[in-house]
């Protein structure tokens, strides 16, 4: 993992850089490569509060080495990342709680921190050593979203997140392939307990001056 700096409308900006390179599929909810797929590298990059650009996937691509990876933003202050392990799963956080909210918020419900593009502001990079199924990517995505909102709430905070946060898992493409992700199947229960621990710690470290 690399951080870098650059600078945007008078601002430094940080940004996170995984570079996987070949042998990696990823699940993610990222504008730049979504969804499951074959991608070599991961990036985090941090953007002004009240992001307003209207090309974000490309301003991503802009920011990445080319090819093939996934893009994330995040309002928060990139460099205060937090890494955490457990039996051989890593997870990288990046967490910004100005406006944490429920999920399940009432109709109508107008979240103060949206900007026109979605910032994210709780972005979580998981990395899990073995082949995984779709299912069991699907479902580890849910088992890294389940132990975020735990962190969160045993952190006092209010909510089961932000309304614009990013997942990314990423398993190799070689090798047997697990048949779940769920919290209690081996390496489901790793993945939860290394993300709780890295955004317990995020969340617990952040303070109201952050941006995101």
């Amino acid at each position: 993992m690399k951080l870098t700096y650059r600078v945007e409308e008078g601002v430094r900006l940080g940004a996170l850089l995984w570079e996987f390179g070949p042998g990696w599929r990823m699940i993610s909810s990222a504008m730049l490569g979504g969804g499951i797929g074959v991608r070599e590298w991961v990036l985090n990059a941090q953007v002004v509060a009240g992001y307003e650009r209207m090309d974000p996937v490309d301003h991503l691509r802009s920011l990445g080495p080319g090819g093939d990876g996934v893009g994330m933003m995040t309002a928060a202050s990139v460099d205060r990342y937090v890494r955490a392990s457990d039996g051989g799963v890593e997870a990288f956080a990046t967490v910004g709680l100005r406006v944490p909210t429920w999920a399940a918020a009432p109709e109508g419900f107008q979240d103060p921190e949206l900007a026109p593009m979605r910032v994210g502001t709780v972005n979580i990079v998981t990395v899990v050593p073995v082949a995984m199924t779709d299912a069991a990517l699907v479902n580890a995505v849910m088992t890294v979203t389940e132990a975020k909102s735990q962190a969160l709430i045993e952190a006092g905070f209010a909510g089961t997140g932000t309304a614009s946060d990013a997942v990314c898992v990423a398993v190799p493409v070689e090798g047997p392939e697990e048949l779940f992700g769920g919290p209690r199947s081996e390496w489901g229960a790793r993945a939860a307990r290394a993300v709780h621990a890295a955004v317990r710690r995020g969340a617990e470290a952040w303070r109201p001056r952050d941006s995101g």
